[in-house]
C-alpha cells in the first residue's frame, strides 16, 4: 500500500504540531521561572529591609524590577488627606477596604503604602470605620509590590480620580492626579502600628499550576493533531485501493 500525502493538508498539520509543541515548552519555561521566583520570595521575606531613598529633583526612582517582593523600610510622614480606600477587599468573608495613602519621604518624594484592611459598613459603604493615622514621622516596614492589589472591574468607572473610595488604583495615574513624585511600587505594610487596621496579608506566591495546566493542554493538542494527520494519511492511502478493487469486480 503506497502512502499518498497531499502537500498542503500535511503542511498545515505539521505547523499545528510545531506551534502547539512550542507553546507547551514556553509554558513549561514560565512555570520554571515562577518556581524560581517563589524560591526568591522566600529568601526576600527573611532579608534585611532595603531603605527606600528619597526621590531627587530629577525624579529618578528605584526600578520596580530591582525591588519588587523585597522587604523595604521607609521613613517619613503619612498623608491622610490623600488617602484612598480600595473597595471589595474581603477578609475572612467580611467585606472591607484596603487603606492606601502616600508616605512623604524624608528628603523628597513619596511612596504609596497599603496600610491594611478596614471593615466596611454593609448598609452604607461611605460610613468608614475610624482608624488612627500618626501625625509625626513614622517608620514603615513592608513588602514592595507592583500595585496595592487589583480587583476585577468592568471599565474604569469604579476607579474615577479624585474619589476616596475606588475599586483599583494605578500608581502612575495617581501620581498625575495628585502631582506627587512617587516611587513605582507600593509598600504592603507589615510593621505593627496602633492604628486599628488589620495586616494579616496572604502569603504571596507565583502561581505555577496554571502554567503546567496550559502546558498539558498545548501538548495534548499537538498529539491530537498528530493523530488526526496519521489517520487522514492512512485514509487517503486506503481510498484509491478500495476504488481500484471495486472497479475490477465490476
Amino acid at each position: 500500500m503506497r502512502l499518498k500525502i497531499s502537500f498542503w493538508p500535511a503542511l498545515l498539520v505539521l505547523i499545528v504540531i510545531a506551534v502547539t509543541t512550542r507553546l507547551g515548552f514556553w509554558q513549561l519555561s514560565r512555570a520554571h521561572q515562577r518556581e524560581a521566583l517563589n524560591a526568591h520570595m522566600v529568601e526576600y521575606r527573611n532579608e534585611t529591609p532595603i531603605a527606600v531613598p528619597a526621590i531627587p529633583p530629577d525624579g529618578k526612582t528605584v526600578p520596580l524590577s530591582a525591588i519588587e517582593y523585597h522587604r523595604v523600610v521607609a521613613r517619613g510622614k503619612l498623608m491622610p488627606e490623600r488617602q484612598v480606600l480600595l473597595d471589595n477587599r474581603p477578609y475572612n468573608d467580611q467585606p472591607g477596604f484596603y487603606v492606601v495613602m502616600p508616605l512623604a519621604l524624608d528628603g523628597g518624594g513619596a511612596v504609596l503604602v497599603n496600610r491594611g484592611w478596614l471593615p466596611r459598613n454593609t448598609e452604607d459603604r461611605t460610613q468608614v470605620a475610624p482608624f488612627n493615622t500618626p501625625t509625626g514621622e513614622v517608620e514603615i516596614v513592608g513588602i514592595a509590590r507592583a500595585n496595592p492589589s487589583e480587583a476585577f472591574e468592568l471599565g474604569h468607572g469604579g476607579s474615577a480620580p479624585h474619589t476616596r473610595i475606588r475599586q483599583n488604583l494605578a500608581i502612575d495615574e495617581y501620581a498625575s492626579e495628585t502631582g506627587l513624585s512617587l516611587q513605582p511600587f507600593v509598600i504592603q505594610q507589615t510593621s505593627a502600628l496602633d492604628d486599628g487596621l488589620t495586616r494579616d496579608w496572604p502569603v504571596q506566591t507565583a502561581d505555577t499550576e496554571r502554567n503546567y495546566g496550559y502546558m498539558v493542554q498545548w501538548w495534548a493538542m499537538a498529539l491530537a493533531a498528530l493523530g488526526f494527520g496519521l489517520y487522514a494519511a492512512r485514509r487517503a492511502a486506503r481510498t484509491p485501493s478500495k476504488i481500484k478493487t471495486e472497479g475490477k469486480l465490476d
